[in-house]
């Protein structure tokens, strides 16, 4: 086994998790340097399917989403299945499952059941709805997830039409929440010995995200003004065209959109007094949009970029995903052969270089971890 020397070495992660939220939420703790053992069915997890791969069982989304995990092939629809979990439990210091609440209680796999085993278990469940409420046990991938939690409202308040965003947003989100709870509730354990029972409801978690800015002045009782932040859901707000191509030009302050302005040879709006301060400029951000764009067709991609560097404005070409995909380095999975590794987003100076075990075949290491485990016992 490849020597794993992230900050969460030492750290053993069950993962009864499928397709996103949940194997993207494992993939960070794993490539953190948590022993991670994904737990999938016969015929492998969601996102072994998703799109094309170079392997039946390796999607271009799997090779990167199971690497540095081990996979455990077992039927959980038996009790055989079932009671080598239970024991794998006896093993792990955390539990990450999205499987829906009846299900997990049905396995026997609930945080009441496994806590029996593991008392100071750290266990994560993700599911749709919260745990206290009549949604519960409903199904909810991301396009409801999004759709319940304001998402597809910004999208008709921008677009005048609700609309999906085109990533599975809501389940990475909600990943992301998962790794760094899990991260905060390990911590708790370090310092007081105790376990505990984590819930990330994808909706709520959603929900807190959008009104971050979109609450804007309606969090305020009685509100005094709509939700929704006004300049985030300009229909202006995107990628301007220049002569040759597209950019991203955002001037943030007054002064940087006078220097815009005055650079385009247009002293009158330099001189406006919708930039003469932050909070005019915000003000009339939807305005000012339409005036960056209809500057920044005058010139070409390579001299607003250079103009942007040399003025200290946010500034960008829009790059493509190919582009991207071909800045990212080469490794070589043993079955698969060359990928693209989509590195860490987290870089840690106190650990050395991120583990590369290669994502593993469906249920390569069955073997290898029911074999190291303690002999059966019965457990609750």
């Amino acid at each position: 086994m490849t020597a794993n020397l992230g900050p969460l070495a030492g750290v053993r992660v069950l993962d009864l998790t499928s397709v996103i939220m949940g194997p993207y939420a494992t993939q960070i703790l794993a490539d953190q340097g948590a022993d991670t053992i994904v737990v999938e069915p016969r015929g492998g997890d969601t996102n072994r399917l998703m799109g094309a791969g170079p392997h039946p069982e390796l999607s271009g989304t799997s090779l990167n989403l199971m690497r540095n995990k081990r996979s455990v092939s077992i039927d959980l629809k038996t009790d055989e299945g079932q009671a080598a979990v239970r024991r794998l439990v006896s093993t792990c210091d955390v539990v990450v499952a999205t499987y829906r609440p009846a299900a997990l209680q049905r396995m026997g796999l609930s945080y009441e059941d496994v806590r029996t085993i593991r008392p100071d278990i750290v266990y994560c469940q993700g599911q749709g709805f919260a745990l206290d409420s009549p949604r519960s046990d409903e199904p909810a991938y991301d396009d409801v997830v999004q759709a319940a939690s304001g998402l597809s409202d910004l999208v008709n308040r921008m677009q005048g039409e609700p609309g999906l965003m085109p990533t599975i947003l809501a389940d990475k989100v909600c990943g992301l929440f998962i790794a760094q709870a899990v991260s905060a509730a390990l911590y708790h354990r370090a310092r007081t010995g105790e376990g505990q029972h984590i819930e990330v409801p994808m909706v709520e978690a959603m929900r807190s995200f959008v009104l971050v800015e979109h609450g804007a002045g309606a969090i305020c009782e009685p509100p005094l003004a709509a939700p929704g932040y006004a300049r985030v859901l300009s229909p202006y707000r995107k990628p301007q065209r220049t002569t040759d191509g597209w950019v991203e030009v955002l001037p943030y302050s007054p002064s940087q959109y006078q220097a815009l302005f005055r650079e385009a040879g247009r002293a009158d709006l330099a001189g406006d007094a919708r930039v003469a301060d932050r909070a005019s400029a915000i003000r009339n951000a939807d305005s000012l949009y339409r005036d960056v764009a209809e500057v920044l067709a005058t010139r070409t991609s390579a001299q607003w970029l250079d103009f942007c560097g040399r003025a200290e404005i946010p500034a960008t070409a829009v790059v493509t995903l190919e582009e991207i995909l071909a800045a990212l380095p080469l490794a070589e999975h043993p079955v698969a052969g060359s990928y693209r590794l989509i590195p860490p987003a987290a870089r840690f100076s106190a650990a050395g270089p991120p583990p590369a075990r290669p994502a593993p075949l469906i249920g390569a290491d069955t073997d290898e971890v029911l074999g190291a485990l303690p002999d059966p016992r019965p457990f609750p």
